[in-house]
């Protein structure tokens, strides 16, 4: 059970895993994997009092290359930004 709750407008990603093996089949080093811009929606706060949350527990979203802080919590790697880093939500 996830015990992270995120305040005002952040959220909490779980980001997808960087691909391994390229379409041909060729394995891709870890030094060479790019950082995956797609992730998967745990936790929302509240939104802010003129802005509220449009994002919830459970969406696949787009995100920015740069976007987020990593946390690392039980052994696991997620991204805590901004519900405005959020490009866009994948249906």
């Amino acid at each position: 059970m996830m015990t992270i709750r995120p305040l005002a407008d952040r959220v909490l990603v779980e980001p997808k895993e960087a691909e391994t093996k390229t379409a041909s089949g060729l394995y891709i080093p870890d030094n060479a994997k790019e950082k995956p811009q797609e992730g998967v929606i745990l936790a929302t706060g509240n939104g802010k009092k003129d802005e509220p949350m449009e994002l919830k527990a459970g969406d696949k979203v787009l995100y920015g290359k740069y976007s987020g802080t990593e946390i690392h919590y039980e052994g696991k790697t997620y991204l805590m930004m901004r519900q405005s880093d959020v490009m866009a939500v994948i249906a």
